[in-house]
């Protein structure tokens, strides 16, 4: 089959690779032309694992190809995909714009039967408006041609992506009509003989599919953070209590880590549009607020407990920072913990050192040259004299350092653990000071009525 895929970000790229993979003819469309040109030279702008190789291969074997015309990903395609992005407006509603531009493009374009599948995450209705425009733009052409709009949402793991678009859970069509469903199941047939459902309904309820699943696992993290804060208060034990409940087969274990707040590009977003979602309705999503204000607050809650240790002031104080992605196995740093925590600290006159595996260029491109920040090459050599280390990403090579090291090389011995991640027995028993969150590890003395962080706790 031919396809069209329309946006080479993350959705995009897998999305057309991965077709490709399974002997469709795949034409990748954007209109950054720089980024198509080093496509084209086999130069991947996002790290994701696999990705590369399998982008190589397919561009080599002639299946996979890159341009900025649409004119050309469309002539002879059956399907194309909107894989570009919905970032979120300043009142928390999704930008269609990028959107809109496509769907317009594709009505002056289009002089074939096409199926226009929807793959980047949008608000219920966006389907009407894009079948509107296109129908708009072939009237002012004076044509009638067919075709159909699908809601074909994406449930790509970043870190894992490739294997669940190879090996999806469950693969969402949203359509109206009965030979787009077949022709859709047919194109996913491939990724699908380890017997997991295709699911076919309504297109609202695809489209609203994705942001039901973001937001419950948003859900999950903001719930886990806020008892999290109150097991801090009381002296209880958060990874305890997620055996304890997720060992109940109705809940189970899954999302259920206490950390520094959920980032990246779907949960933040997702959450604002269903809230602002329900305002247009007229059906105030309560919980999306709630969910939201919880992981805003988390965001800040390493900061406020380096201050309850090292004070208001932290001028003169030099901390190291290991990890700056939002999670491990991206380079993505959109709304990552990482970032707050860092303005939180310069401005209250610290120095950070930091190290991230794969994500210091993005980290770099997105923070600019700042005062007192920078970054190191190696993971240890930058603990040499510093206050405190602080942990904020759970990559593999923070696991099992080697913890005697650290403490030698240390100013102070003392880990702040935003991921919970490290024994607190064991760091006790060496002499490290361990601050972690929800496990009991905050000094109850330090609690009542220390220095309070900008977010207020």
């Amino acid at each position: 089959m031919h396809v069209c895929v329309v946006g080479t970000g993350y959705v995009g790229l897998v999305t057309g690779s991965c077709l490709a993979e399974m002997g469709n003819r795949v034409s990748c469309i954007d209109i950054d032309a720089g980024k198509i040109e080093k496509l084209q030279q086999g130069i991947i702008p996002i790290y994701e694992p696999g990705l590369e190789e399998i982008v190589k291969r397919n561009v080599k074997e002639k299946r996979l190809t890159f341009s900025t015309r649409l004119a050309d990903g469309l002539n002879g395609a059956l399907f194309c995909f909107i894989t570009v992005g919905t970032p979120p407006s300043e009142d928390g509603s999704a930008d269609l714009s990028h959107v809109l531009a496509v769907t317009h493009e594709i009505g002056r374009s289009l002089d074939h039967y096409l199926i226009v599948i929807n793959k980047s995450t949008v608000p219920v209705g966006t389907a009407k408006i894009v079948r509107e425009a296109i129908t708009a733009e072939l009237q002012m052409r004076g044509l009638e041609i067919e075709f159909d709009v699908v809601s074909n949402p994406e449930f790509l793991k970043e870190g894992a992506a490739i294997e669940d678009f190879l090996r999806p859970d469950r693969i969402v069509i949203g359509t109206d009509n009965v030979r787009t469903t077949e022709l859709m199941k047919q194109l996913y047939e491939p990724f699908v003989r380890n017997q997991h459902p295709i699911l076919t309904m309504d297109i609202a309820s695809a489209e609203l599919t994705k942001y039901a699943a973001n937001a419950m696992l948003a859900m999950r993290i903001s719930f886990m953070n806020e008892f999290a804060r109150l097991c801090d208060q009381v002296g209880a034990d958060i990874s305890q209590i997620r055996v304890g409940i997720g060992s109940d087969q109705r809940i189970g274990m899954s999302f259920l880590y206490a950390g520094p707040g959920y980032g990246g590009s779907c949960f933040p977003k997702d959450v604002k549009e269903l809230a602002n979602t329900g305002e247009r309705f007229g059906s105030t999503m309560h919980l999306m607020q709630a969910i939201d204000a919880v992981n805003e607050a988390q965001k800040r809650y390493v900061p406020t407990l380096i201050v309850r240790r090292f004070g208001e002031h932290l001028s003169g104080r030099h901390f190291a920072l290991w990890g700056l992605a939002f999670k491990p196995q991206t380079d993505d740093m959109r709304e990552a913990p990482s970032l707050v925590l860092i303005e939180e600290l310069l401005q209250r006159g610290a120095a950070i050192t930091a190290y991230d595996p794969i994500a210091m260029e993005q980290a770099q491109k997105l923070l600019g040259e700042r005062e007192r920040l920078f970054y190191a090459d190696d993971m240890m050599e930058m603990l040499d004299n510093k206050d405190a280390l602080i942990l904020m990403t759970e990559w593999r090579q923070f696991r099992q350092p080697d913890l005697a090291e650290v403490k030698q090389k240390m100013k102070f011995p003392v880990i702040f653990d935003g991921r919970n991640i490290y024994d607190h027995a064991k760091l006790h028993a060496m002499g490290l000071q361990h601050y972690c969150i929800g496990r009991g590890c905050v000094p109850q003395h330090r609690m009542q009525g220390a220095a309070k962080c900008s977010s207020g706790f």
